[in-house]
């Protein structure tokens, strides 16, 4: 996030009411949310989170430029 200059309350929004839940089939079974952010020009921001560990664990933030 500090490396991104994204702002906690945008991660924090996007896990607390995403606009897509995305969940892996992968062995991690790592959970995506993802949210448009209206102050970054309605980019898609990708919280991947691993349910796996308690408390879960934010593996990497960042806005995917895939999503259109």
């Amino acid at each position: 996030m500090k490396e991104r200059n994204i702002p906690k309350e945008w991660v924090v929004s996007t896990l607390s009411s995403p606009e897509r839940v995305e969940v892996q089939a992968d062995i991690y079974g790592n959970t995506h949310y993802l949210k448009r952010v209206s102050e970054f020009g309605y980019r898609w921001l990708r919280v991947i989170i691993n349910p796996t560990t308690q408390p879960n664990r934010v593996v990497t933030v960042f806005f995917d430029r895939r999503i259109r």
